[in-house]
């Protein structure tokens, strides 16, 4: 096993305890990016180092936060069956 859960919440990404971590390659790519964070009241880190690839990941995770999802209808077993035959799921498909 790689994880346990231990009970502790993790902190929110960009928040004070966990700054989001960019690395950039420019002067203007940092203006950039410092201005998205400040747009978002996020707390971050940005390194400027030219010799490295830029690693904008925790950026990305920040701006493309999961939607939540809707769990589907099911269908239960007294049902009219979805194929369209008139009987009960429990006797049509269900079986």
């Amino acid at each position: 096993m790689d994880k346990i859960f231990d009970g502790k919440k993790m902190t929110k990404l960009g928040s004070e305890k966990r700054p989001a971590v960019v690395r950039v390659k420019t002067k203007t790519r940092q203006k950039e990016v410092e201005s998205i964070f400040k747009k978002n009241n996020w707390r971050y880190t940005i390194e400027l180092n030219a010799d490295k690839e830029e690693d904008i990941a925790d950026l990305e995770a920040l701006l493309n936060t999961p939607k939540p999802m809707k769990a589907e209808k099911r269908i239960g077993r007294n049902d009219p069956c979805p194929c369209g035959s008139g009987k009960k799921y429990k006797k049509c498909c269900g079986a």
